[in-house]
């Protein structure tokens, strides 16, 4: 071997090393996996996140949730009903082939179809016109106050691709084996490399990326670990940069930890309990032809015998808000002055429970899931003793969020009796849950309305809260909805969690979301 093929040689391993050195490889990991890549489905909070990686709307929803301009570069009111939207040109999704309004009217199909999650965002859009390659016209049915705090939720799909790979058709459920879902071809800041169901999700940079990266990562491993234990120690030896949620027993301990950071702030999402209101005979009294749950007596009954200060203070270690309306504080029409819960009170609970003929109690299963929100398990575990002192047998059915969402939904027909639930509005407004988890009987309405709850006054009053842009007579009809739907006991809010991230000492910047999810945009290694 002679000098200049060995010089050659340590010039060559130098260079490795220093890519090597260079090289910004962030792994992160929760408590559960995503559920699929199909931008219509499995409308989750950390499902979506993924999503918005891979894929973008006309807008996008930063860190600190103002909108700024992503697919479209601007947009102008021309009337009460239309929206002119410039699309941005030069956009290549990430298979190279160029993106156009042809792509937007696809989509548009697309999360219409029937089985789609996401059709709340785009249900006040009448059509939408294309003008010209780069240019549209988004016509609503009547003015929308929230049309453009939804539009970060409609990403934009390939139409060559959807129509190639013959994938327009939607499934619903976790990790269905539909093209969308096991595939992704966006125009995001991330391209997909694989997503191994359970076990890992790999996205590396868009090297076509229209807009300049602020992150400097060069590749993104996601890795799902159900275990507290072993997420926190997976951090504490270095094998992921950055955990959440730190289990609230941990949080003290981390903090003492050198080169560990602990992240903490408040959260938009609402943990709730919901009850089947639908059934004429509940699922857990076969050939009785009664469904306790239809009487507002024993909602409240149930409402009233649970402690939520002992979960505040026993279970979520003061680490929660405890709430009474289905919405947090920071969702725009949020009511203060409403946030008041029916009191704990175990004798009143046992008093209307034996008024509407159930002296003795009933047995109900329980479904909760056990690895998606924070103490979600644990918070089941401790209701259960609370509704054991007024005579109510429940019986608990935890399971991975994949198994609980499939269970409760739409897909096995909301095959649930009383369950958990966790929110946070997608647009940050009130008309979402309205829609989402308060009413029935509109398109894209009551997707994740479990018990499937209706009053018709409430379905009116989201209709019209959805185009109502004087914000006094807005206001009016939200009270009039929340007042309703207290009284009524139709769900039981619980509280909103706190957020704590654990975060390694490789981490030199990362802005931590009030939906819970890491965007993968603001990460920063040293």
């Amino acid at each position: 071997m002679n000098k200049k093929t060995i010089s050659t040689i340590l010039m060559l391993a130098a260079f490795a090393a220093g890519a090597a050195a260079e090289a910004k490889t962030f792994r992160y990991s929760t408590s559960g996996d995503i559920l699929g890549l199909d931008p219509y489905t499995n409308n989750e909070g950390p499902n979506n996140t993924m999503k918005d990686n891979i894929y973008e709307g006309l807008i996008h929803r930063s860190h600190d949730l103002s909108l700024h301009p992503a697919l479209a570069t601007d947009w102008k009111q021309t009337d009460p009903l239309t929206w002119r939207f410039n699309l941005r040109k030069g956009v290549k999704f990430h298979n190279g082939n160029p993106f156009t309004a042809d792509d937007i009217l696809i989509s548009l199909d697309r999360i219409r179809m029937p089985s789609s999650a996401l059709t709340f965002a785009v249900t006040s859009i009448e059509k939408i016109v294309k003008i010209d390659d780069h240019t549209i016209d988004i016509v609503t049915k009547y003015p929308d106050p929230t049309l453009l705090l939804n539009l970060p939720l409609f990403w934009i799909m390939d139409k060559e691709w959807l129509v190639a790979n013959k994938a327009m058709d939607i499934q619903e459920g976790a990790v269905v084996s539909t093209f969308a879902n096991l595939n992704a071809n966006g125009t995001g800041p991330f391209k997909l490399v694989e997503w191994v169901p359970d076990t890992r999700t790999v996205l590396v940079p868009n090297p076509d990326w229209w807009n300049k990266p602020r992150h400097n990562l060069t590749k993104a491993i996601f890795q799902p670990i159900g275990n507290n234990s072993t997420r926190v120690a997976a951090l504490l030896s270095g094998d992921i940069d950055l955990m959440y949620p730190v289990p609230l027993q941990d949080i003290r301990r981390l903090e003492r930890t050198p080169d560990v950071t602990v992240l903490q702030g408040p959260e938009l999402r609402t943990i709730f309990l919901g009850f089947d209101q639908h059934r004429d005979e509940l699922l857990d009294m076969p050939g009785s032809g009664k469904n306790p749950f239809k009487d507002v007596r024993v909602r409240k009954a149930f409402y009233q015998a649970i402690n939520i200060q002992a979960i505040h203070r026993v279970v979520m270690r003061k680490a929660s808000k405890p709430a009474a309306l289905m919405v947090a504080e920071g969702i725009n029409g949020f009511q203060a002055d409403m946030n008041e819960r029916f009191p704990y009170d175990p004798a009143a609970a046992k008093k209307l429970l034996a008024e509407a003929g159930y002296p003795d109690g009933f047995s109900v299963t329980f479904d909760c899931p056990n690895d998606r929100y924070v103490n979600d398990e644990a918070i089941c575990l401790s209701i259960i003793p609370m509704l054991k002192r007024i005579g109510i047998d429940a019986k608990l059915n935890a399971q991975t969020k994949s198994l609980h969402f499939e269970k409760i939904s739409r897909k096995q027909g909301y095959n649930t009796s009383f369950y958990l639930l966790g929110w946070t509005p997608g647009s940050y407004d009130v008309h979402n849950p309205l829609v989402q988890l308060m009413s029935l009987d509109g398109e894209g309405q009551g997707t994740w309305n479990s018990g499937r709850y209706t009053n018709k006054r409430i379905e009116k009053l989201t209709d019209l809260i959805g185009g109502e842009i004087d914000v006094k007579k807005r206001n009016a009809m939200i009270r009039e909805a929340f007042k309703i739907h207290q009284d009524e006991v139709g769900h039981i809010p619980l509280h909103q969690q706190a957020l704590a991230w654990g975060i390694g000492k490789r981490v030199k910047e990362v802005k931590q979301r009030p939906q819970n999810d890491v965007d993968l945009r603001y990460v920063i290694m040293k």
